[in-house]
Formats: structure tokens, C-alpha cells, sequence
């Protein structure tokens, strides 16, 4: 099997060859090209580079476009603060929405148009020529609170919950609408599976989840399914008081970060759902050995059973000695479901 073949079999219910592994890199990505990052995240091209690179290197199955959460709030007109060899940050002491009436103001940006989401769309593009069917290509989207969280300011969100929920559902409609958007984009240059960020939904409780987030982030998934598109769901953070209503989003594929054990995503999403993660990045990849992280990565397929794509809990750090990660990946490929 080709690595696209392999996890699309995995997405689809079946029996792999072996495990699957999917390592988010964005740093460590651009670190081993020896591209500062400022121009990872600027030039599709850089990032390509990165992405063939790492994935010829280490053997993953995949490539991905991500490579920070400001690219569709940058076209939207939010202020983003540059740096040389540091993740773009979005200013949210000027936070782009800070008079909610702006939401009335703004319009979805054109994907194709010259900007941050073009240059990610090219970059779909590119990737899924040189990868061609070898690896599959995975798009990136902002999720419904993670993009409202990067349009209004995280705190003032939180707070816009109890205070004034139909400014909230207007904004997740929007934020839905523009994400679909630049989904369809991607699919089109040639990804085959979109990857959904959703960062800010841990810091929220089940009663705002299931009220808020969730129906947004159906409506997401959904969309993108319409497309013939598989999805992966990646909330970073403590995800355990809402795991059960992460199953059911109807992703394609959920990850799981460190704090949130598999063995409860599991049990509280059923046995069909395909399930990743979730060896702390810093202290079991970056600080571990290539010995304990084969112990590490068995725990968790161990508890995650079959239906399982071989990852860490969030993104491998820079810095992280190569060993270790072609330790998690010598794991999958020793493997069966």
C-alpha cells in the first residue's frame, strides 16, 4: 500500500497493510529543510519543500498544508505580527471584531484571490503533484470557536457566550460559511483530506460544546463530506469533558492531545470511530528516548484498539532528536491495526 492508501483505508473501515502515521510537523518540518520559519508560513513554496522533505525522510504516509491559525483572519483584515523564525501571531489586543457590529462589515474572503488562503491553496496544489499517489495531502481549516476565539479575542468570546449567544451563532455561521469556502479550494487543488483545528473548544464546558461548537462543527464536517472529502478533527488541549460529543462531529478521524486519554476517547466515541494521538509532545517525544516512546506509542494503540492512526498528541516540537521520531513511526510500520 501507498501511504494514501493506506490511511484511506483506515478512513474508510478497512485493514491496512500496517498502522498509519500521521506526525504533525510544522517547526521540526522547517527546522530539517534548514527554512526559517517566517518563510515556511509566508511562501507555499518553502513549505512543499519542508513537507516532501520530512515526509521522504521519515516515511510518513502524508503531507499537510498547516502551519499557523492566522491565514484566514489575515484576509479578513485582522492585524498579525511577522517573525523570522516564529509562528505569525495574531494581535489580539486589536482584535478584529472588538466592536461586534464589524461581523455586519466584513465578506468572505476569495480563496483565489492573491492573499494567505491562495498561498495555502497553492500550496495544496503543489504538494499533490509531487506527492501524487504516494502520500495524501491534507488541507487545514480554522474550526468554528478557534476561528471566532481568533476574530473577537479568546477572553471576549468566553464571555460573549452567556452575554450575547446570537452575536455567537452569527459568528459561527460566518466563520462556517468562509471555512467551506477555502475547504472547497483546497479540495479542488488536489487535497483529500481537510484537517479542522479547533483549538479554542477545549476551554469551553459540555453545556456550551453541545449548545455552541458542536452543531457548528457538524455542520462543518458535514460540509466538507458533500465535497467527497474525509476530515480530521484536532482540538488541542484537556478535551475529556466533551470527548463524547467529538464523536460525534462525524469526523473521518479525531485526535486526541495528551491530557485526554485514548482509552477514554474510546469508550465515549465508540469502537468505529479512527482515533490518534496522544504521547505528550514535549516530555515523551521531544525529552523521551527512542525506547520509551516505542513504550508510549504501544500504550496508546493499546488502548485506542484498532481504528488507530499512529501520532502524537499535537505537533512534534523542533528540536526533537530524529531518533525519536522515526522511533513513533518504525512503531506503525511494525504494526497492524
Amino acid at each position: 500500500m501507498t501511504g494514501k492508501e493506506r490511511i484511506l483505508a483506515t478512513l474508510d473501515g478497512g485493514v491496512p497493510d500496517h498502522l498509519a502515521a500521521m506526525p504533525i510537523t510544522m517547526m521540526f518540518a522547517a527546522d530539517a529543510a534548514g527554512i526559517r520559519y517566517g518563510e515556511y508560513a509566508r511562501d507555499y513554496r518553502k513549505l512543499v519543500e519542508a513537507q516532501i522533505n520530512v515526509a521522504g525522510t521519515y516515511e510518513f504516509d502524508y503531507v499537510s498544508v498547516i502551519s499557523d491559525p492566522a491565514r484566514e483572519a489575515a484576509d479578513l483584515g485582522a492585524q498579525v505580527e511577522w517573525f523570522d523564525d516564529q509562528p505569525p501571531a495574531i494581535v489580539e489586543s486589536r482584535a478584529l471584531l472588538h466592536d461586534k457590529a464589524t461581523l455586519t462589515e466584513i465578506r468572505i474572503p476569495d480563496p483565489y484571490a492573491p492573499g494567505r488562503m491562495w498561498d495555502r491553496v497553492q500550496a495544496a496544489g503543489e504538494l499533490a503533484r509531487r506527492a501524487g499517489n504516494d502520500l495524501i495531502v491534507e488541507g487545514w481549516v480554522e474550526g468554528p470557536c478557534a476561528m471566532a476565539a481568533d476574530l473577537r479575542g479568546v477572553n471576549t468570546l468566553m464571555l460573549d457566550f452567556p452575554d450575547d449567544p446570537g452575536f455567537v451563532t452569527d459568528l459561527f455561521e460566518f466563520v462556517v460559511a468562509m471555512e467551506l469556502s477555502f475547504a472547497r479550494a483546497q479540495i479542488e487543488a488536489g487535497a483529500a483530506l481537510i484537517g479542522i483545528g479547533d483549538a479554542a473548544a477545549s476551554l469551553v464546558g459540555p453545556r456550551i460544546y453541545e449548545q455552541f461548537v458542536l452543531p457548528y462543527e457538524q455542520k462543518l464536517i458535514e460540509g466538507i463530506r458533500a465535497m467527497g472529502c474525509k476530515t480530521r478533527l484536532h482540538i488541542c488541549g484537556n478535551t475529556r469533558r466533551i470527548l463524547n460529543g467529538m464523536g460525534r462531529t462525524g469526523a473521518s478521524m479525531i485526535d486526541l492531545d495528551y491530557p485526554s486519554p485514548l482509552a477514554e476517547g474510546r469508550a465515549a466515541m465508540g469502537e468505529a470511530q479512527v482515533l490518534s494521538g496522544n504521547l505528550d509532545p514535549v516530555r515523551a517525544i521531544r525529552d523521551g528516548t527512542p525506547e520509551s516512546i516505542t513504550q508510549g506509542i504501544a500504550a496508546c494503540h493499546a488502548q485506542a484498539g484498532p481504528h488507530y492512526i499512529v501520532c502524537a498528541g499535537c505537533e512534534i516540537p523542533r528540536g526533537t532528536p530524529p531518533d525519536n521520531v522515526r522511533a513513533l513511526v518504525s512503531y506503525a510500520h511494525q504494526h497492524r491495526a
